[in-house]
């Protein structure tokens, strides 16, 4: 129950709201002793007594009014509680989304997104039914059945003793249902999660599934998932059609009892009719709240199940200084140190020893083939990762205490594959400065090159890109993707083939633009084509994690060693490679 205990902390926050919610339900409980006793007395000291029938009138009003001042909290009750309710609901959420920024890379690499929206959004609402039950329901069930029960006591022990008698097979029977029932729920939470998640896989693929023609098999792994959620909903059902029943039969039991020995107290008169009427009127209102508490006992196993997984994450380790750390200072030179820095992802390897330097305002290529660490060596100075050894220095201070936030606020970072949001091209550019204006706009897309293409769209700035920005091109999503980098102006910029999905002309003049904007700036590049890293001031090349050649690009070409190796094959177009022959033999 501990995951229960923890939603009902966020409770504790609005205190207001619990202690209205407190007050209604007492007042409800009140309220329904109101009509069963009004009933008693009419039938005992109205109907038989002519001389008392005026007021007859006075007590069916004061039956009414009961009523009326039930519903009426009953109708702030909820109110209240829907107010409470979203207000905690949002908390949970708020917390859930924040701590799910904060978690490392490491986190998200083993986690399928499907599944983390499931927790998001349908895992906190099934939460939710534990404070609507648990709260509304459960509190104002549990002061009926006190109250009423207490009251019953007091009109006639004995019959009450008979008509309570079911009440510990019902405790032992939801006892038995809540502690046998946790893993049923589970597997339900995750069954769901495992077909959202698969879903959301596939709805992204689409293309993919259509290329392949694999619109059958998909299918029929789509209904694998949906089978074995099916079988978990089944199997829920199979022990809640068992439960509600067997519980239904025990409380009826109560009601026969009552029959029995109450009406044998009729008859030998030590209770009159009127007491006994009154007595049944209590029992349904004894019972019925009961009912209602093994309904939620259903509820409240469905809500831990999913109040599992939300604290499964809210548990999890932070990002090393994701709000702690040292602040950089308003400037930074930009002097970056890799010294014997080893790296493991997975239980695998990734650098090893590795040292490389670059001073401020110089522009590093980072040339190797594929898997020798060059991504890698940029995700450890943005931090997305932590080293395994050695040290990272900026400007003299240790990586890895300062605030990363802080740090990635001083970094303009341009991916392999371009990623755009689900928004306007505005929307999209702001990720960058969010008060930028639109001439700011506009002069960073002028020098990526892609002013001409928005200024065509639709809508210009405000037009929606799609998904992923599958409504543009692969060249135009990675010159809105610098453009974005541009409006940053960080100090220090890593571009990670940021050429690679442009044509040879958009290329050339968007390297222009990076040749400008690299000047005065740390850059850090990696790329295959000879024009992108000619006119770096050192090349370093990597080889299995390790740096195996280091200098400036004619001094590489005449070594004749793995740079060179890396120019003649594939790395370099042959176009380029014909300049770089001619090079070598001028």
């Amino acid at each position: 129950m501990k995951s229960i205990f923890r939603v009902f902390g966020y409770l504790r926050r609005y205190p207001f709201h619990a202690l209205m919610q407190l007050f209604c339900a007492v007042g409800m409980t009140a309220a329904v002793f109101v009509f069963p006793n009004a009933t008693r007395h009419v039938i005992d000291e109205i109907i038989p007594h002519p001389e008392r029938h005026d007021s007859f009138a006075l007590w069916v009003g004061m039956a009414l009014l009961g009523f009326l001042f039930k519903d009426g909290l009953n109708a702030l009750r909820i109110m209240v509680n829907n107010t409470f309710e979203q207000k905690v609901i949002y908390d949970i959420r708020s917390d859930l989304y924040d701590k799910i920024q904060r978690l490392p890379l490491r986190w998200f690499d083993s986690k399928r997104t499907g599944d983390v929206m499931t927790r998001v959004v349908e895992d906190v609402t099934n939460m939710e039914r534990v404070l609507i039950d648990g709260i509304e329901q459960g509190l104002v069930a549990l002061l009926q059945v006190l109250g009423v029960g207490v009251f019953l006591y007091i009109l006639h022990p004995w019959v009450a003793m008979w008509a309570t008698l079911p009440v510990p097979f019902l405790m032992i029977g939801a006892w038995i249902y809540s502690t046998k029932g946790r893993d049923r729920y589970k597997n339900q939470r995750e069954a769901t999660s495992d077909l959202n998640a698969m879903l959301h896989d596939n709805i992204s693929g689409v293309r993919q599934i259509k290329a392949y023609a694999a619109e059958e098999p998909e299918l029929r792994r789509f209904n694998d998932f949906s089978e074995t959620l099916r079988r978990a909903n089944l199997r829920m059902m199979k022990w809640w059609a068992l439960y509600s029943p067997g519980m239904s039969f025990v409380r009826m039991t109560g009601y026969v009892l009552v029959l029995a020995f109450g009406g044998r107290a009729v008859m030998d008169g030590s209770l009159k009719a009127g007491e006994f009427t009154g007595f049944l009127l209590f029992l349904s209102l004894f019972y019925e709240p009961i009912d209602r508490l093994n309904s939620l006992n259903q509820m409240i196993l469905s809500g831990r199940a999913a109040a599992d997984r939300v604290f499964d994450i809210l548990d999890c380790e932070d990002e090393v200084n994701a709000r702690s750390g040292t602040e950089l200072p308003a400037v930074v030179r930009g002097h970056v140190r890799f010294d014997q820095v080893d790296f493991s992802y997975q239980d695998q390897s990734t650098l090893h020893g590795l040292s490389l330097e670059a001073l401020p305002g110089q522009t590093v290529a980072l040339v190797g083939a594929t898997g020798a660490g060059k991504t890698t060596v940029l995700s450890l100075l943005a931090r997305f990762y932590e080293r395994s050894g050695g040290t990272i220095t900026l400007d003299g201070m240790d990586l890895s205490t300062l605030h990363k936030g802080s740090l990635r606020a001083h970094l303009g970072y341009v991916t392999q594959e371009a990623f755009l949001f689900n928004g306007t091209v505005r929307e999209n550019l702001q990720l960058a400065s969010r008060s930028a204006s639109d001439q700011e706009m506009w002069d960073a897309l002028e020098a990526a090159h892609a002013a001409v293409f928005v200024r065509e769209l639709p809508k210009g700035l405000d037009t929606n890109v799609g998904e992923r920005g599958v409504k543009l091109s692969g060249g135009e999503k990675q010159r809105l993707s610098i453009a974005r980098a541009l409006l940053k102006n960080a100090p220090i910029l890593l571009l990670d083939e940021a050429t690679a999905s442009v044509d040879s002309e958009t290329e050339r003049q968007i390297q222009n633009a990076l040749d400008a904007l690299m000047k005065n700036r740390t850059s850090f590049v990696i790329a295959h084509r000879l024009s992108t890293i000619q006119n770096a001031d050192v090349i370093y090349v990597l080889d299995a994690g390790r740096v195996v050649e280091q200098g400036a690009h004619d001094e590489l070409l005449a070594r004749g060693g793995k740079y060179a190796e890396l120019c003649k094959k594939s790395f370099l177009a042959d176009k380029d490679w014909a300049n770089v022959q001619k090079e070598m033999h001028s």
